[in-house]
């Protein structure tokens, strides 16, 4: 599969979020030099390698669930939440709980 030099960066900085932790598109934006967590979510959108680049660790900077597959509701969501879930990420409300669970690189 062939993805671009951004989204392997991208690709690249989200394989170094540990399992059960979780980390934004603007932090992962930063980390890599770029401006744009939109960006960030487009590559994450186009993910060839998921799970193995865990895409899904990857949230909303106001600790919502965010988008997942290019999708911001339905089983695509819920496939990122059990994902979540079975990593020992809690939710209420539709948010992450736990802010010592957010990896800032």
């Amino acid at each position: 599969m062939k993805v671009t030099q951004f989204q392997q960066k991208v690709y690249d900085a989200i394989s170094e979020i540990p399992k059960g932790k979780i980390s934004t598109y603007k932090l992962v934006a930063d980390y890599i030099g770029c401006r744009s967590a939109q960006a960030v979510g487009q590559a994450l959108k186009r993910n060839p390698f998921a799970p193995e680049v865990p895409c899904h660790r990857v949230i909303s900077s106001d600790l919502t669930i965010g988008g997942f597959g290019g999708k911001v509701s339905g089983i695509k969501i819920r496939n990122k939440i059990k994902l979540l879930k079975s990593e020992g990420v809690k939710f209420k409300g539709g948010r992450i709980i736990d802010c010592d669970k957010v990896y800032k690189f």
